[in-house]
Formats: structure tokens, C-alpha cells, sequence
């Protein structure tokens, strides 16, 4: 390493944000990056410490020791080079994912770990700003044709690697623009679409096409696309939500939150809303049923929308303030962690089932809920109310939808519902479809779907070539 004596020298140190009282008033994001020398100081603090247990705790195996070097020694065009080796999408990651790489580091031990995210962030957008970015078109074409379902992070990623291997690609989308949750589920407070918009300019001048609001399944069968192109690779996510069916869930005013979380990003990017019924917070009090990320999602855009009160409610017991570093370490801990949206303003509570939901003239008005113990069993005495006009379920999702293409092509399900296909091959019941991401793993993270787009297109390239030369 650069610096041996980094990580004793100089303590740890990240980026900060925006007051809360002047984030909540926009739909930008709000994290100050550190300066070009506090971002080299950090990377110093890179240990030389054997072995680098952040790779096996980085999905997609960022080589973050190299990096964090050649930013220490100024060589930025040469770590966003290994950066890009095996990631297509950093600014993806350095943005939304949660980290599991600083978990894993080893100065992690002592609460202390090596800013990899904020290092990881800065490498690629100095790599914008300077204009190094810029397309990979392939030097020359295989003559096969390859449907990537999915414009999400692990449908962008498998097309992307495909499209530089010489295939022609078509990627095939039902909403209006490319992105799947990073365009309609993530809000722009968290990253904004502009991030997604300039990789995809990227992508089509790379040889990518796109087909925008084109269902697979519903307006264009999926039959199709298998006479068409020589092979298929699903990349649809894991769209099934969790529904909590109990007493008045009819009502109105009760809603999932990928109903809520999408309108408000059209809303910002100037989409029409089409035929649906707006769902909005202000004026409201606000219950957020669903401790994790997207419940995170719905109060912070709740508390932009103007909401009188947000509370979020969690099945599961209060974490642990600190986890036991002995028990863990490298893994990725329980503990409680409190996002930038919980800390503008919600009211977090844990240990709550909701029982069911009352209202007037069919509008939801109330939630009838108790304590449970530590066996979710109910605890008796427990029970009370919460004053609710808007209820937003974000309990996580069950899978990828079947009806539709899944159930056209008659794919084989794992015992959860996803659509079978192992980590080597990617390969589903179908020879020809292959699937990844969400649609294959369930619910995960933008850097695990970013991982199986890459494996998937080094699987499809083999499967139509008979060998490849992309990276897993």
C-alpha cells in the first residue's frame, strides 16, 4: 500500500449532509463529497492487511485494496479502470448500495472501516467530470442477436457486457424509460436520474437498442422475441409485493409502496402519471408499514410531500445499537441503523403487528395494533391505535411476477417462486432463456443485481459462441 501507516495516522472520515430542514424542501440529492485530499486521505487508511475481506464482502469483487492505492497516489484514470473491471455501474453503487464491503473491512473491527463507498463514489464521478467515460463499442460483431427483458440494474449490466462482446442487443422495457427501481422505485433525493440517463446514452452508442413501453408477455409475446433472437436473458426483478391481508385493507388510502414511490418520481422527471389515482402525503398522517430500505424511501418522500406525521412500524424487535464484532465480523451485522430519511423527522417503532385497519366512508382512518414477544406472538394487553390517513406497505416482495412471459415459457420455479437457474450457467428450464438478477435470486441489492447481469452475459456469450472472454 501506498501508505502502511494510513489507517493508524488518520482517522476515518465521510461524506456529510445537507440539514434536514434544507433537504426536505427538494428532490436532489444532499451528500457533500469529501474534497479531492480528504478523499486521498481516506484511501490511505487502505491497510495492508493480508487478506481483503471487503472482496468477499463486495458482490460484484471490487478490487478495492488497488483502487484505494492508485486513488492515495493521485492515479485516478487508472483506478476508475479497475473500478469499471467489475462494475459497469459505480455511481449506481457509490450511491444506493448499502455498503457490505465497509462491514467486511478489517479496520471494521474497530467501528472504523475504510470509507470504500464515498472512495468508490468519487472515483467515477471525477471519471464523468473529466470525460474518461465514454463508450466501448466492440471491435467487431458476432452476428447473434440476444432480448434482455428488464431495463434494471442487472438487465443494463448484461446488455452492456453483451452489446462490448459484439452482440447485437435489444433491451425490452414496460415503463417509459430505462432504469426499472433505480428510475421508479429509488427517489432522486437519493440519486437522480441523470446518473441513469448518461449510462444509457452510453449504452446505445455502444450498440444497445431499447424498446420502451413494451410489455413482454402482455402487448408483445414472448414467443416472439424466442423466434427473433438467438438467446433471451430475464431481467424483470422481483415485482410481487408482500400484501398484509387483514381487515380493511380494502380501504382506501391504503397502498402499496411501489404505488406511492413511482408517481412521485414521474412527478420529477415530468412523466405523466397515466390513468391512476394520485397518492399523496401532505396534509397526512402517514404510517409506514416495513422497517427496511423502502419503507426508508416512503418517509422521506412522504416528509417532502408536506405529511403532518410519518411513523414507521417493524414487525421484528429493536436491533442492537452495536453489533458483537466477535460473533460477525466480516459478515454483515443486525443492528440498528438509522437512514438520512429516518432521521428528518419519523417516528420508528418495532415489535408492532398490525391487526387491522378502520375508516369512515371507506377511507382509512385508523390501525388497530399490539406488541408481539420475540416469537411474533402477540402480547396480551398490548393493543393500541394509531391515527393513520395514508397507510404505505413496504413488508418487501415475495418474487418476480409469473403471469405473463414466466408462465408462457413454462419456466421451472425454485421453491420460492423465482424462476429457476443456477450461478454457472444462468440457465432456466428453456436452453435458450436465461435469468438473472431479482427475477432469479429474489429481493437483493442494486450490486448483487449488477453481479448476476455480469455472470449471466458471460453465460449467454458462451452459450452462443462456444467460449468468452468476459469476466464472471
Amino acid at each position: 500500500m501506498g501508505k502502511v501507516t494510513g489507517f493508524l495516522e488518520i482517522d476515518r472520515r465521510d461524506r456529510r449532509y445537507q440539514p434536514a430542514a434544507d433537504r426536505i424542501r427538494a428532490y436532489r440529492e444532499f451528500v457533500i463529497p469529501l474534497s479531492e485530499e480528504g478523499t486521498r486521505d481516506q484511501a490511505a487508511r487502505c491497510m495492508d492487511c493480508g487478506i481483503p475481506y471487503c472482496h468477499n464482502g463486495c458482490p460484484v469483487n471490487n478490487q478495492i485494496p488497488d483502487w484505494n492505492d492508485l486513488v492515495y497516489n493521485g492515479d485516478w484514470q487508472e483506478a476508475l479502470r479497475n473500478l469499471h473491471s467489475t462494475n459497469n455501474f459505480p455511481e449506481f453503487t457509490g450511491r444506493i448500495c448499502p455498503a457490505p464491503c465497509e462491514a467486511a473491512c478489517t479496520l471494521n473491527i474497530q467501528d472504523m472501516p475504510v470509507t470504500i463507498k464515498t472512495i468508490e463514489c468519487a472515483i467515477i464521478d471525477r471519471g464523468f467530470e473529466m470525460g474518461w467515460v465514454k463508450p466501448e463499442p466492440p471491435s467487431k460483431t458476432s452476428g447473434k442477436s440476444v432480448a434482455v427483458i428488464g431495463a434494471g440494474p442487472a438487465g443494463l449490466a448484461c446488455a452492456q457486457q453483451l452489446a462490448r462482446a459484439g452482440h447485437e442487443v435489444h433491451v425490452y422495457e414496460k415503463n417509459a424509460h430505462p432504469g426499472g427501481l433505480l428510475r421508479y422505485g429509488i427517489p432522486d433525493f437519493k440519486m437522480e436520474k441523470t446518473h441513469v440517463a448518461r449510462r444509457v446514452a452510453q449504452m446505445e452508442a455502444e450498440g444497445v437498442v431499447f424498446h420502451c413501453n413494451v410489455h413482454v408477455g402482455t402487448e408483445l409475446p414472448i414467443s416472439e422475441l424466442l423466434e427473433r433472437h438467438d438467446a433471451i436473458a430475464l431481467s424483470g426483478g422481483a415485482e410481487k409485493p408482500r400484501d398484509l391481508p387483514i381487515p380493511g385493507r380494502e380501504l382506501d388510502g391504503v397502498h402499496f409502496a411501489m404505488q406511492f414511490l413511482p408517481q412521485q418520481n414521474r412527478r420529477v422527471s415530468d412523466e405523466p402519471l397515466g390513468n391512476v389515482k394520485p397518492i399523496l402525503a401532505g396534509g397526512k398522517h402517514v404510517i409506514v408499514i416495513g422497517g427496511g430500505d423502502t419503507g426508508s424511501d416512503c418517509i422521506g418522500t412522504s416528509i417532502r410531500q408536506g405529511a403532518l406525521s410519518v411513523t414507521q412500524l417493524e414487525i421484528m424487535p429493536k436491533p442492537p445499537v452495536r453489533e458483537n464484532k466477535a460473533l460477525t465480523w466480516p459478515d454483515w451485522p443486525l443492528k440498528l441503523r438509522t437512514s438520512s430519511s429516518q432521521e428528518e423527522g419519523a417516528e420508528r417503532d418495532f415489535s408492532v403487528m398490525t391487526q387491522k385497519f378502520t375508516g369512515e366512508d371507506g377511507r382509512v382512518t385508523h390501525l388497530h395494533c399490539n406488541r408481539v414477544d420475540e416469537k411474533m406472538k402477540p402480547v396480551e394487553g398490548s393493543e393500541f391505535v394509531l391515527k393513520a390517513d395514508l397507510v404505505l406497505l413496504a413488508m418487501g416482495f415475495l418474487g418476480p411476477v409469473t403471469d405473463g412471459m414466466v408462465k408462457d415459457l413454462d419456466l421451472k420455479l425454485d421453491p420460492r417462486g423465482n424462476v429457476l437457474a443456477d450461478t454457472v450457467h444462468y440457465q432456466s428450464s428453456n436452453e435458450k432463456v436465461f435469468a438473472c438478477g431479482d427475477m432469479r435470486r429474489g429481493q437483493s441489492l442494486v450490486v448483487w443485481a449488477i453481479r448476476e447481469g455480469r455472470q449471466c452475459a458471460r453465460a449467454v456469450d458462451e452459450y452462443l459462441m462456444g467460449e468468452t472472454v468476459l469476466p464472471r
